[in-house]
């Protein structure tokens, strides 16, 4: 990994850890931790909508975060292991596994480096909601996948679509296109956040975060060429977060644009079958 890289990675590092801490928290309920420790399943209807049965199945959740939906997909029946590059957030995983009585693993380490932290031979690759926009090398992170997953095994992935990510919404809260359409990556796209994107007050110390654009075809065309087939491409108008100001929160827990605006793909699924 270039220097330079290995700068941008350690940064979101710090400001993931800090985020882990405030998010296990739940504050604001954005995690929905006391329902998923009373029982619940936290997947979103995109999710429960696409990914099938998975009762009984070796799954691997690449960038897993603090473990709510490695929980959830655990509560489902699967044999789950859950990688993050966070400590903080797998510390905080294993915890959450603990006080909810569910069985699952949880590793520390680079996405890139799933076939040797993990193991191979899954059954299914779940990553979704906050994964690809953080990481440099698409076409190594499809090589991942692959290796993971045993042949004939598949790829459930859902994301914040990456058209979202080129427009800002102006001081009226009209949006306006600001970003390319893909990042190279030597010249990730640089911001500082105060706050998290929980909705909690809880103040950033390292605000400073690196994140690179990819392109629908970069994502198809990376899988493609780590050998895997493309089941399913599907766009939704909504999403697990709030992109824009006025956005309007469902009782399915997701944002939408408001009625009469222009419409916008908010998020980005893909179903694919590792075929060799």
């Amino acid at each position: 990994m270039p220097p330079a890289t290995a700068d941008y990675i350690a940064a979101n590092l710090a400001n993931w850890n800090e985020r882990a801490d405030i998010h296990v928290r739940d504050e604001t309920g954005f995690y929905g931790i006391d329902a998923l420790l009373a029982g619940a399943n936290l997947l979103m209807p995109i999710e429960a909508a696409e990914l099938g049965d998975v009762a009984g199945l070796r799954l691997a959740h690449f960038q897993c975060h603090i473990g709510t939906d490695s929980l959830s997909l655990a509560r489902l029946g699967a044999d789950v292991v859950g990688l993050d590059f966070s400590p903080a957030a797998i510390a905080h995983a294993q915890r959450l596994a603990q006080r909810c009585g569910l069985t699952a693993r949880f590793v520390e380490g680079s996405v890139y480096d799933a076939a040797s932290l993990l193991g191979t031979g899954f059954d299914r690759v779940f990553t979704t909601w906050g994964t690809v926009y953080w990481l440099d090398d698409i076409a190594a992170w499809a090589r991942a996948v692959a290796a993971v997953l045993a042949p004939g095994g598949k790829l459930y992935f859902a994301d914040t679509h990456p058209e979202v990510y080129q427009f800002e919404a102006d001081a009226s809260g009209r949006l306006v296109l600001r970003q390319d359409f893909r990042t190279a990556a030597t010249a990730p796209l640089a911001s500082d956040e105060a706050t998290s994107y929980d909705g909690s007050g809880q103040r950033l110390q390292n605000m400073r975060i690196y994140e690179w654009l990819h392109s629908p075809s970069d994502i198809l065309n990376a899988l493609i060429g780590a050998g895997l087939r493309i089941d399913f491409v599907r766009e939704h108008e909504a999403l697990p977060w709030r992109p824009y100001p006025g956005m309007v929160h469902g009782a399915d827990r997701l944002f939408r644009l408001p009625a009469g605006h222009v419409r916008l793909p908010l998020a980005l699924s893909i179903g694919a079958t590792r075929t060799g």
